[in-house]
């Protein structure tokens, strides 16, 4: 298992709140890094990238992401939340990364958010 894959493990998908999570290189697109059972199809990488393109955009619109329409909750140049009845949808922009985490039924959407968000400023910290 690579560092990255520890950090998902660990931070993320250790709260218990955190039901899946990638780590995808923003420049090209690839998954860096996910937790196991976790497979991103392009479609939905391209999704991700492009819902940092134009925020408002994904606020109005949502997203379409494996299979599921999700309702934007958040959109900005850093964060997007969405969810789709009792699932979410964090993802969090780095300098280099972007973060997707999931989250299920009977999960705090509240520490998934706050396990991405600590996770990206950790990235931001080291410049990646």
């Amino acid at each position: 298992m690579n560092q990255l894959q520890n950090l998902l493990k660990e931070v993320l998908t250790g709260t218990k709140h955190v039901e899946s999570a990638a780590v995808i290189h923003l420049k090209d697109g690839v998954v860096l890094a996910a937790t196991p059972g976790f497979y991103l199809q392009l479609q939905d990488i391209q999704t991700v990238i492009d819902a940092f393109k134009n925020p408002r955009m994904t606020r109005t619109e949502g997203l379409y992401f494996q299979d599921k329409s999700y309702k934007c909750v958040r959109a900005d140049e850093k964060s997007i939340y969405s969810k789709n009845n009792d699932h979410g949808l964090v993802i969090v922009k780095t300098i280099s990364y972007l973060i997707a985490a999931t989250y299920r039924e009977g999960m705090y959407p509240s520490v998934c958010v706050e396990a991405v968000e600590k996770l990206g400023d950790y990235f931001k910290e080291k410049g990646k």
